[in-house]
């Protein structure tokens, strides 16, 4: 080839696979739904928001990153907590790239060192920080963080960002589309995650739960999808869903005083479901207890984690 066929050659595509790994509560899921341009995987100021690996795909001009969202890395003694800290691991030993996160606010640090951990048993991989909440820490601070992280582990990059405020995003995914290898991209153009939508359709009601209980309702509250029926004839979608508690105290909660609690979660949802679907919906709600649930091997497997 001569020097005039390489200027005229296009640039190879890239695209992979990027596990992003945080602590709890650093703003993986809002920082996906900024890159992807989309909601898909729900926020909450409550830990462990994220409990499966979604994916989320972001679209540049010759490259295609999909994301995998996990759950936070942390230590814990519960089976429940443990199994979505291992869906976490699994995400980076199978990834491209690893997009780690960290809170510049509030740092974790026995979190940060699991992640770290990981890391290093995963040579070769390449790693990108992402200072997260660059918004609320003073410039001073944050290039003590820097200068701490780079000599934590050898990132390929160190970029300081605002999920929230938009702040340098632009600038973090071509970061990483520089380190993607070279093939075609995996998913359509138009494709923003290979989640299934009764998965993200239960996701937003369990994020519904969250905003309206506050404090008063665990983390440890699923949601399943009974029925999710197209009907043509009065051109919406049905759909009924169950709110699974381990209690009958916070199936009280969840219902509230005639029912106003569960309808208002209905009605925020629905919102939602319909940006999502595209269309008119029909949603029933139902609140169901199931003891203990989260401390059971079984009924953990049987809601879907």
């Amino acid at each position: 080839m001569n020097k005039e066929q390489q200027e005229n050659k296009e640039p190879a595509f890239k695209s992979g696979f990027a596990a992003i790994a945080g602590a709890p509560n650093v703003g993986k899921s809002t920082l996906l739904n900024r890159l992807v341009g989309e909601k898909i995987s729900i926020t909450s100021a409550k830990p462990q928001t994220t409990r499966n690996r979604i994916a989320g795909i972001a679209h540049g001009e010759g490259y295609q990153i999909v994301f995998l969202d996990t759950p936070g890395v942390h230590r814990s003694e519960r089976i429940f907590n443990q199994k979505i800290v291992d869906v976490a691991m699994s995400a980076i030993e199978e990834a491209d790239l690893v997009l780690v996160i960290a809170d510049s606010s509030r740092p974790d640090s026995a979190s940060e060192s699991l992640i770290v951990e990981k890391l290093q048993t995963r040579t070769g991989i390449p790693a990108i920080l992402a200072l997260n909440k660059i918004d609320l820490v003073e410039k001073p601070k944050l290039l003590e963080l820097i200068d701490r992280w780079s000599k934590t582990y050898e990132f390929a990059e160190i970029v300081p960002v605002s999920a929230k405020e938009g702040i340098q995003l632009p600038e973090l995914l071509e970061a990483m589309a520089r380190l993607l290898p070279e093939g075609p991209p995996y998913y359509p153009e138009d494709a923003l995650t290979d989640m299934p939508e009764r998965f993200i359709v239960a996701e937003m009601i369990r994020e519904k739960v969250f905003e309206h209980t506050g404090r008063e309702i665990p983390y440890s509250t699923a949601v399943t999808i009974e029925d999710f029926l197209e009907d043509p004839e009065r051109g919406r979608v049905s759909i009924h869903a169950a709110i699974h508690v381990e209690r009958n105290s916070q199936k009280g909660i969840i219902i509230g005083r005639q029912g106003q609690m569960l309808k208002e979660i209905g009605t925020e949802a629905r919102k939602d479901i319909e940006g999502l679907l595209g269309t008119p919906v029909f949603l029933k709600l139902f609140v169901r207890v199931e003891k203990n649930w989260s401390k059971n091997p079984k009924a953990i497997r049987k809601l879907g984690y």
